[in-house]
């Protein structure tokens, strides 16, 4: 086992420049990493603007986060993780004329040499549980955990 790492707290920004109504409205949003710089944000329903959104981001931080969680979960269980893949999907619905992020599904295919397959599920489980993006939503989160067999490539 690895010893615990004792990090300090800290804090990340982003800011979003917007203009006009929800509907009709556009932005930019940014970052101080660069990552993001005045790239497009429009509102989520909106599939016909280029640019990303509030689900969209959201998705793209849970997946992030989950994977980097279980990398850490199955590196705490002693096993070196070659691969990650995961995608987030972010359900949207319109529950009493507001708008709520309800359903996000982990989507997660790894390539973990020498692991078994319960140590696996045990792993994804914990990082599905312990995930920083998870523990703050209030959505219901599912996931389908592979491992992508190393014998197959």
């Amino acid at each position: 086992m690895h010893p615990k790492v004792v990090m300090k707290p800290y804090a990340r920004k982003a800011s979003v420049l917007w203009l006009g109504t929800r509907q009709r409205g556009k932005g930019a949003i940014s970052t101080p990493s660069a990552a993001l710089k005045l790239a497009l944000y429009a509102a989520g329903g909106d599939t016909r603007r280029r640019g990303t959104n509030p689900p969209e981001l959201i998705a793209a931080a849970h997946a992030g986060s989950f994977s980097l969680t279980l990398a850490n979960e199955l590196g705490e269980a002693g096993y070196s993780p070659r691969q990650i893949d995961t995608t987030a999907t972010v359900t949207m619905e319109n529950i009493a004329a507001a708008w709520t992020m309800t359903q996000i599904h982990l989507d997660v295919i790894a390539t973990v040499p020498r692991v078994a397959e319960c140590d696996f599920v045990d792993a994804a489980l914990r990082a599905k549980a312990n995930c920083p993006i998870s523990r703050v939503l209030n959505a219901n989160i599912s996931m389908r955990a592979k491992l992508h067999n190393l014998l197959s490539l």
